[in-house]
């Protein structure tokens, strides 16, 4: 009776932890690098390359960071309220054009609209890869001091920048 006691103990402990791991926001994948400093790089930016980007450009401000490509899907569903949100100009939003080829991120802009202060141009991926960029789109608010402070995962919503970003921003803001 025993030896089936065991298999049996291991069982319910597997399916505990699968009804928990089911139960979880997959969009809730948590970063490392949140409340530690952002990465930092110095990048062309996307539309003028004789100019360059660092997030060190940006110190003493909160901004928001959003990971884009002209061939992501998911970053035109999510583009309008990004479009909205430099309306408002609660922050600087700087975009970067990840994976993609400089024509390519200038045309969907051009067609689109831009609701970047800038975009800078990571052709190859390698701030994507510093920043753990699971894929695109992706969106950080960063404080005053640098420091990464959100990051959401997947095209942003309007319940999402309403109820959460919108709120942090005027929060770091006052700090």
């Amino acid at each position: 009776m025993k030896r089936f006691l065991i298999p049996l103990a291991l069982f319910v402990v597997l399916v505990g932890f699968l009804a928990v791991g089911l139960n979880r926001d997959p969009r809730e994948v948590p970063s490392p690098l949140v409340n530690k400093p952002a990465p930092a790089f110095t990048l062309e930016q996307l539309a003028d390359p004789t100019k360059k980007f660092s997030p060190a450009d940006l110190k003493g401000q909160v901004w928001m960071f959003n990971v884009w490509a002209s061939w992501c899907v998911s970053c035109r569903q999510e583009h309008p309220l990004l479009v909205e949100f430099a309306r408002a100009r609660v922050a600087p939003l700087i975009g970067l054009d990840y994976k993609d080829t400089r024509t390519d991120g200038l045309r969907m802009l051009t067609m689109s609209g831009n609701p970047y202060d800038f975009s800078v141009f990571d052709a190859d991926g390698r701030v994507g890869i510093d920043y753990g960029v699971y894929g695109v789109p992706e969106t950080y608010v960063i404080d005053k001091a640098g420091v990464i402070r959100y990051k959401h995962i997947g095209p942003l919503t309007a319940q999402a920048l309403e109820k959460t970003i919108l709120p942090l921003i005027n929060e770091l803001k006052k700090s």
